[in-house]
C-alpha cells in the first residue's frame, strides 16, 4: 500500500544498466536530438501485478494510457466528457443514459460502440473489479452510441464508474488481454519486458488531442534505481522519495505534485470483547475513550512530521479528502498543542497515580500498539516519531512492524499506520461507513455514527455529485458531530506526502492536478499536455 526506498546506489546503477540494454535507446547517456523530440524515457512507479485490463482495476490511480474512459476529471477535478458526448440521470437516481462519441476506433481500427461499453462494464462486475458495480442491476446498448445503466438503488457515486473504468473491445478481449491490450486511448503497448520496461508508442486512431511524444518506455526500477538513471541522464522524469529530494541532478528539476496520498492512524474504535467471523479480535479499551484519540491529534505536530521525515515536502492531513472538492475545510484544527491535550486527559480522568510516567483511568493503562508495515521507510518514520511525540502526555505507544499478513489479524484491536487518497468520494463512505465496518481495509476501528451514516446516505441518494457535496461536507463535521478529529476522532490524521518527480530541463508536464494514493502512474494522467519547450 505503499513505497519503499533507500538502496545502494553504485548496485542501482549496475541493475540500470543491465536493464537498459534490452531498451532501443543508445548507450549514449543524451538521446539523440531527434529522439529527444519525440521520445520519453520514465522510471515513475511500479508495474502493474494485473496487467493493463481495466476491467480488473488498472487505470484507478491514473490514465489507463491504452484506453479511454466514458468521462474523466480535469485539472481542477470536475468531471467532464470523454468518450461520452453527454449522460443524463432519470428522477429517481436510478437510470443513467450515457450518448457516445461517433467514428471512435480502437488502436486494431474497429469502431467503438455501445456494445462494447456493455461488455465493459458486464466484464468488470463479473470479475469482482476494484470500481465498485455492485449497486449496477444491468447495463443495456440502446443502440449503437447510446448504452443505459439501470442501478438497484440510487447513487450518486456511480459518476466515478464513468471515470475510472477503460473501455475495452468486444472483439478483442480475451484471457491474454491483460498483458496484449487493444483500446481507444492516447498511446497502444509495443513491447513489456516483464520486470523491465514497458515500450508505448502514440495511437494513431486516438480521436482527442494527439500527444507530443510517439514513443515512450517506461522502466520498472525501485526509486533508489530511479534516482541513479536520472544521475547518469538516462531517464526524462523519475518518481523518487524525499529522502533524495535534497539533492541536485545535473539538467534536471525537482517537481513536487500535492496530493491526497495520505497517512494516518486508525484507532480501535470500540472496547474489546467481540471478535470477527475470523476469529480475530475487536476492539480496544484504552482508543476507545474518546480523550486518548482526541489528545492525540491535537498533540502531534503535522509541521514536524513533515520537516523530519518527508524533508519538508508534504502538508498536515486532517481528513482523507483534503483538497477535494468535497472537503470540508472547517475540519482544520490547531495542533502541536501538548498543555491542551494534558488538560484534556486530565479532565477526563486519565492520571499517573503510580508515578511510572504512563496515565491510567482506574485499572486500565494508558497504552497500546501501533503497528506499520515493516517495509514500508516512511511508514515507520512516521510511527516512531508520533510515538515520541505523545509520549510527554503520559500515552505509551508501542511500535511494531509487520507483514501485512500479521496486520490483517491485528489491524481491528490495535491502531494501525494506513494510507488511503482517491478522487471519489466513494472512499470515504468505504473508510467511515458502519455497513464497512470490519470489511477488508475499510473501517478496521468498526467506527459508528449514525449521524455520520445519514448524511453518507444523503450524499449517495442526491441527484448528482454537486448536490451530494453538501452531505459529504457535513458527514466530516457539521458544527456538532463528524468523522473528524473534531468531532469523533477516529482517525489521527497525519500528512499527504507530495510526490517527488526528477523532470529534464524544458520538459513541460503540464498542470498536474491533486494526485491520488500512490497506486499506478498518476503523473501520466495528463500526458497529452507534455512538451518541450526547449
Amino acid at each position: 500500500m505503499s513505497k519503499k526506498f533507500f538502496g545502494l546506489i553504485a548496485i542501482a546503477v549496475s541493475a540500470f544498466s543491465i536493464m537498459l540494454a534490452g531498451c532501443s535507446q543508445s548507450d549514449s547517456s543524451q538521446p539523440s536530438e531527434e529522439n529527444k523530440k519525440d521520445e520519453l524515457v520514465l522510471a515513475v512507479g511500479g508495474e502493474p501485478d494485473t496487467g493493463f485490463d481495466p476491467t480488473t482495476g488498472w487505470g484507478r490511480y491514473g490514465s489507463p494510457l491504452f484506453q479511454s474512459t466514458l468521462l474523466k476529471r480535469d485539472n481542477e477535478l470536475n468531471i467532464v466528457n470523454d468518450l461520452a458526448t453527454s449522460y443524463n440521470v432519470s428522477e429517481d437516481g436510478k437510470v443513467w443514459t450515457v450518448t457516445l462519441r461517433e467514428n471512435v476506433k480502437f488502436s486494431d481500427g474497429q469502431p467503438l460502440t455501445a456494445a462494447d461499453v456493455k461488455f465493459t462494464f458486464e466484464t468488470a462486475l463479473k470479475n469482482g473489479s476494484v470500481v465498485d458495480l455492485n449497486v449496477l442491476e444491468k447495463v443495456e446498448a440502446k443502440d449503437e452510441y447510446t448504452v443505459t445503466f439501470t442501478l438497484k438503488e440510487a447513487q450518486s457515486t456511480f459518476v466515478n464508474s464513468f471515470v475510472a473504468t477503460g473501455i475495452v473491445p468486444k472483439h478483442a478481449y480475451g484471457e491474454d488481454y491483460a498483458e496484449n491490450p487493444v483500446g481507444s486511448g492516447p498511446y497502444q503497448l509495443v513491447q513489456w519486458d516483464k520486470g523491465q520496461q514497458l515500450i508505448v508508442q502514440a495511437n494513431p486512431e486516438y480521436y482527442d488531442q494527439k500527444p507530443s511524444f510517439q514513443k515512450m518506455t517506461f522502466l520498472f526500477l525501485s526509486e533508489d534505481a530511479a534516482f541513479a538513471a536520472a544521475q547518469a541522464g538516462n531517464v526524462d522524469v523519475a518518481a523518487i522519495p524525499a529522502a533524495f529530494s535534497q539533492q541536485q541532478v545535473p539538467g534536471m528539476r525537482l517537481e513536487a505534485v500535492k496530493t491526497v496520498d495520505n497517512r494516518g492512524i486508525v484507532f480501535p474504535y470500540v472496547k474489546s470483547g467481540n471478535v470477527t467471523e475470523d476469529g480475530y479480535p475487536i476492539g480496544n479499551d484504552v482508543t476507545a475513550d474518546p480523550a486518548i484519540r482526541h489528545a492525540i491529534n491535537i498533540a502531534i505536530d503535522r509541521e514536524a512530521l513533515i520537516d523530519g521525515v518527508l524533508e519538508g515536502y508534504g502538508s498536515p492531513a486532517y481528513t482523507s479528502v483534503d483538497g477535494l472538492p468535497w472537503w470540508n475545510p472547517e475540519t482544520v484544527f490547531k495542533d502541536a498543542d501538548l498543555d491542551g491535550a494534558k488538560k484534556m486527559l486530565k479532565d477526563s480522568g486519565w492520571k499517573d497515580t503510580d508515578g511510572d510516567g504512563t496515565l491510567e483511568k482506574g485499572s486500565l493503562k494508558a497504552e497500546f500498539t501501533l503497528y506499520y508495515p515493516a517495509d514500508d521507510a516512511i511508514r515507520q518514520s512516521l510511527s516512531i516519531a508520533v510515538a515520541d511525540m505523545i509520549k510527554p502526555l503520559g500515552i505509551n505507544i508501542t511500535i511494531e512492524g509487520e507483514s501485512w499478513d500479521t496486520i490483517e489479524q491485528k489491524m481491528y484491536s490495535n491502531a494501525v499506520l494506513m494510507g488511503w487518497g482517491s478522487h471519489d468520494p466513494h472512499e470515504m463512505y468505504n473508510v467511515y461507513s458502519s455497513k464497512y465496518a470490519g470489511v477488508e481495509y475499510y473501517n478496521t476501528g468498526f467506527y459508528e455514527n449514525k449521524t455520520v451514516d445519514d448524511y453518507f446516505e444523503k450524499a449517495l441518494r442526491a441527484a448528482n455529485e454537486t448536490e451530494a457535496m453538501a452531505f459529504w461536507k457535513k458527514a466530516q463535521w457539521d458544527g456538532t458531530t463528524g468523522l473528524s478529529a473534531k468531532g469523533d476522532a477516529p482517525w489521527a490524521w497525519l500528512v499527504n506526502i507530495d510526490h517527488l518527480y526528477l523532470v529534464k530541463d524544458g520538459l513541460d508536464i503540464g498542470e498536474q492536478r491533486i494526485h491520488p494514493h500512490g497506486h499506478g502512474w498518476p503523473v501520466t494522467n495528463n500526458i497529452e499536455e507534455w512538451k518541450w519547450t526547449e
